[in-house]
This record gives C-alpha cells, structure tokens and sequence, in this order.
C-alpha cells in the first residue's frame, strides 16, 4: 500500500536490517508459526518467524524447506536453546544458511551467537531486562527484540514501558531494537519507533487470521477474552526455578500449579533432580499448548496470550492485518506531524 515519505523514513531503519517492506514481525509461536503462517506474513510485506520448538533437526530443516518453497521473501527462524535439539539446530546452521536465527527459550551463550554468525545468519536475540540486553550486545547480537512481560508463552517479569526506558532509549543508536509485548495497533507502532524502535514483533495478533492453523476453538476463546484473563504463571519455589507463562486462565493453569508442587515434593524426597524437574515442566507446556492449538482442548490445554488478547474482536487474513496496521501507523504519523507543525 502506498504511505507516506515521513513513513518510510520512520520504518527505514527496521525494513532494511529485516529486508522487508514494513518491519512488522510475526513472533515464532510453537505450534502455530508453521511454513503457512510465516510464508504468508513475509509475502505480505511483514517479516515472518519460523518456530523451531522442540523439532527433531530433520524435521525443521524440512520445515525450513518448505517455507522457502512457499515464498522467495525473509524470513527468520526460531531456535529455543532449553529445547531438546537445541545442539542438533546449531549444528545443521552451516549447512542450512539461513539469512536470519532468533534465538528464544532461555538466553545463548556468546559461543553459539557466534557460531549463528559464522554461518552467514544475521542474530536477533530476546531482552527481559537491562542486564540481559548489555549481555547480549556484548555477546554479539545484531539486533534485539525488547519483550515485556505483557506478551504472552514464556516472559519475562519486566512491562514494555519500562524497558523502552532501560534498554530503547540507552541503546537504540547502538543496533536495531524491536518492541514486543502488548503491542498490538498500528498507533502503538508508530509511537513505539517515534521512540527509536526499528519496528514492531507481534504474536496474538497474527494467530486470529484465516491463514493461521490453530484449532477453531483456540480462535473462538481468543475473541472472547478480556486482557485480564490472560494472566502470568507463578514460581512456587527457587529451589524449582520456572520460566513464567503467560495465558489465558483454566483448567490447564490449575495444573501446572499441581505439577510444580509435585516436582518439588520429588525434588525434597532425592527422586529427582532440578534439571530433570525443569524438563518435566517444558514437556507439559509443549504438550499442553500442542492440545490447546491442535486438539482444541481449551479446558485442559495452555491457551498461551499476551494481555493484547483484550484488544482482539475479528479474524482478518493476514494482508488485511499489515494493511491495517500500516494504514494506522501513517495515521498515527501524520497527526502527530499536524500537531507540531500548528
């Protein structure tokens, strides 16, 4: 779509570093960023992310494959570094040559930022907080998506206001930094890069369009809720140390709080160790958000949704998405260049 030459000078920045039309990024979700989804999102002009998850490396190479049949435009791919076949993903990088790896989950070592950067891939990496951010500026990263706890699936503790305090404004000039979390309108993108943001990375957005696979069900609660249900998991205990998610509340909640008091009485008995519980508690979340998006168990299964989730009311497809949000980001733009023009 046409737009204005403030604007295009605005998204600069993001779209040359993403090489793309508009810097808007499609967050990896797992289960639901699959070739369809991130092909659509990058024919579209946005920049889409492919969700490695706990895939065995043969099955996202393939994944990886697929997407590149179904659309000649960037793309990133998602690595999660506590999943299973993190090494195996590292490994295949060289031979695979990806333009772009965001690394997810937990944080990387300076080590495997760099082998990601041996193998031609530009690195965009996760920032919760100020001192991750310095870690992995140090370490490397080309880029950083700045992530708020308002988003939603694993979080950090940290609201997106805050950290465009701490990080955006300390450290824009530096590399290119993305805004996520509770972003989720084309007005909220133009001021966030106003700010120095080089674009935007939405998630819950991107899952009520037709081109996304999630379950029907999945949708329909999505369109229903109010950004109050979805709400952050507790840590019961240091001893069993929990990345907090974010979802919508129900039966599946409930559990997860019965499995961490669980682990921790196994914990305390000798029959298991941090690191074993710690992997209990990702094989539920996988298999539970896998029930949620694929079965369409929205009782028993995680309804992962950032608090944007209150701001949803309709599907559109995916080019009716980044139209809207462009069209709203220009808008947004030249009223605030009207103001201060008076």
């Amino acid at each position: 779509m046409e737009t204005s030459k403030e604007f295009k000078k605005l998204i600069k920045r993001g779209s040359d570093f993403l090489n793309c039309p508009y810097p808007i990024m499609c967050g990896a979700m797992t289960w639901i960023s699959d070739p369809k989804l991130v092909s659509a999102v990058s024919n579209n002009g946005g920049f889409g992310c492919l969700a490695g998850g706990n895939a065995p490396a043969e099955i996202l190479a393939r994944s990886i494959e697929e997407t590149r049949k179904l659309t000649d435009k960037s793309f990133g791919v998602n690595l999660i570094t506590i999943a299973p076949a993190y090494r195996d993903h590292l490994a295949m990088l060289k031979d695979i040559k990806l333009p772009f790896v965001i690394f997810a989950g937990s944080f990387p070592r300076d080590k495997e930022i760099q082998i990601a950067k041996a193998s031609g891939a530009k690195v965009l990496c996760f920032a919760s907080t100020e001192s991750i951010a310095e870690r992995m500026i140090r370490y490397g990263a080309d880029a950083l998506i700045l992530e708020g706890s308002e988003a939603g699936g694993h979080i950090g503790h940290v609201a997106t206001t805050i950290l465009l305090q701490q990080v955006l404004f300390k450290y824009a000039d530096r590399l290119p930094i993305f805004a996520a979390g509770g972003i989720a309108t084309g007005k909220m993108a133009a001021h966030v890069m106003l700010m120095g943001a080089a674009g935007i990375q939405l998630g819950t957005r991107f899952v009520m369009t037709d081109e996304c696979s999630a379950h029907p069900a999945f949708k329909d609660v999505f369109m229903r809720a109010n950004a109050r249900d979805a709400v952050s998991t507790p840590q019961y205990d240091s001893k069993l140390p929990v990345v907090a998610v974010r979802a919508l509340k129900n039966k599946g909640m409930v559990k997860f709080g019965e499995l961490q008091l669980h682990l921790l009485k196994e914990m305390q008995e000798g029959k298991i160790g941090r690191e074993q519980a710690q992997e209990e508690v990702e094989k539920y979340w996988i298999g539970a958000l896998r029930r949620a998006v694929v079965d369409g168990d929205v009782d028993g299964g995680s309804l992962m949704a950032g608090q944007s989730v209150g701001l949803l009311d309709k599907l559109m497809t995916i080019r009716e998405l980044i139209d809207e949000l462009v069209g709203e980001a220009d808008a947004e733009l030249q009223k605030t260049a009207r103001f201060f023009a008076n």
